[in-house]
């Protein structure tokens, strides 16, 4: 306890003694009325009271003497007074929470000899896709971040999500300034720790996804529609970088909505649309995807003559232009334990010296819980949200999610003069999530290119061109905290 300023010894009071001696005069006097005639009962009377009025006496000479500081600790307390200094209050801010998560590959070819003379022969083998570790938190009460580096990616580590952001800066939307995926495209905006697929669907070569800038964003209190619009530098490295005053800009826009939100009985319809406006600094854009998986080797260990990445399937090569527009349009569902997803994009592209240049895009995919789950959709952003199982395995008993569904998607980078190549892909998955935080992920990919002989990076060869198909069965397992 925090000790007074100034303490000391109350005086002790005779006024109860003083009352008593009091009461006990009256008593006699009535005792002495009662007795008037008896002259010894008299006499003894006046004696009395001469001794009281000696001890009255003394109890005030006592009563004008302070007490000692003995007599205060032993009359007035039995345990010592303890003075402590307060305990310091810990600032509310800043906060910091670590999150992280990583995904382990497997994946295994099966090509036909006209598509390994298209696209090189593709290895086998087992890799980090992603291993991340973020920082979260608030620098003050309006003000959240995120850094977040990827050590699986070129650069190890790579810049991924580094940003700030303001709350209620025009009304109630949100500033954010930083490293962030750009608001365009529902598969692009949706995490990878909750895609229905190992990778996102074939369009997103399109997206100019992680750039540095600035958005404004928000959504309505009822979460039934979501906005925002970004200005970027383009195109940043994998550090965030990005000079050059010819051009290096980037536009992109998002809007979404909720035509139906029925929770209670499992049904949602979604629609949205995006638009995106590209100049960069150096005057180049170069378009290309792999089948919807990736497994590479960055070491040294790989045999000469063999290709230590899995190399694109199709490619436009570097493209002089001046800029280009993106247009997207989206449209989701669901219902119960059933629910899909599908987008189509449109890529315009300003050629130097050439014609102009139109390139296209889109899948469609749907999923089914065996387990009885429904997908939950994130009203704040306009996408899907994680999977929680009914019961986890573990201590509650369950077998956990489990999950099939399947994708079909395109792309064609094939225009006037630049022959990227056509690839259509179709994807059968099996998911196992053990819990909120585990799952395993089992796809079967059957890819089709068409790669006809042009200005593209196809070889100029028979044995290369033509229709070619590859078979291809990829696992992961992943782990988020």
């Amino acid at each position: 306890m925090a000790c007074p300023p100034n303490a000391s010894a109350p005086s002790r009071s005779p006024m109860l003694l003083v009352r008593m001696v009091l009461f006990t005069i009256a008593a006699l006097a009535v005792c002495s009325n009662a007795s008037a005639q008896s002259s010894l009962i008299e006499e003894d009377l006046y004696s009395e009271l001469a001794r009281m009025q000696q001890q009255i006496d003394e109890l005030k000479n006592a009563s004008m003497q302070p007490a000692s500081l003995d007599d205060f600790a032993t009359s007035y307390t039995t345990e010592p007074i303890v003075c402590r200094e307060p305990k310091p209050v810990k600032p509310k801010f800043p906060n910091a929470r670590l999150t992280g998560f990583f995904q382990a590959d497997a994946v295994y070819f099966d090509q036909d000899a006209t598509n390994i003379a298209a696209v090189g022969d593709a290895q086998d083998g087992a890799d980090f896709r992603r291993a991340r570790l973020a920082a979260v938190g608030q620098a003050w009460d309006n003000i959240s971040y995120q850094l977040e580096m990827d050590f699986a990616f070129p650069g190890r580590p790579s810049f991924m999500d580094v940003w700030l952001d303001i709350e209620d800066v025009i009304l109630s939307n949100n500033l954010r300034i930083g490293q962030f995926r750009q608001p365009f495209g529902m598969d692009g905006l949706t995490s990878v720790k909750e895609m229905t697929f190992l990778e996102r669907g074939l369009p997103f070569a399109f997206l100019p996804f992680r750039q540095i800038g600035a958005a404004m964003y928000g959504n309505q209190k009822d979460e039934l529609a979501t906005w925002a619009i970004a200005g970027f530098r383009y195109p940043t490295d994998v550090y965030g970088g990005n000079v050059g005053d010819n051009g290096g800009y980037g536009l992109a826009t998002r809007l979404t909505g909720l035509l139906i939100n029925r929770p209670d009985a499992g049904g949602l319809l979604h629609i949205g649309g995006g638009f995106s406006f590209l100049d960069p600094s150096n005057d180049q854009f170069q378009f290309r995807n792999q089948p919807e998986v990736f497994v590479g080797e960055e070491g040294g260990g790989v045999l000469a003559g063999t290709n230590p990445k899995l190399s694109p399937f199709v490619n436009t090569g570097e493209i002089d232009a001046n800029n280009a527009s993106l247009f997207s349009a989206e449209l989701a569902a669901a219902h119960g334990s059933f629910y899909t997803q599908s987008e189509f994009i449109y890529a315009h592209v300003d050629q130097i010296n050439g014609p102009s240049l139109g390139f296209s895009g889109a899948y469609a995919y749907c999923g089914y819980f065996l387990t009885g789950e429904t997908r939950p959709y994130n009203g704040k952003a306009g996408v899907y949200g994680s999977v929680t199982p009914r019961k986890s395995v573990g201590e509650e008993g369950g077998i956990g999610a489990w999950e099939i569904a399947t994708r079909y998607s395109y792309i064609d980078l094939t225009d006037e003069n630049i022959n990227g190549g056509r690839l259509n892909n179709i994807t059968a998955g099996l998911n196992w999530y053990l819990n909120p935080h585990t799952k395993f992920q089992f796809n079967y990919i059957y890819s089709m290119l068409d790669a006809q002989a042009g200005a593209g990076p196809i070889p100029d060869t028979p044995a290369g061109v033509g229709d070619s198909s590859a078979g291809i069965f990829a696992m992961r397992a992943q782990v988020d905290f």
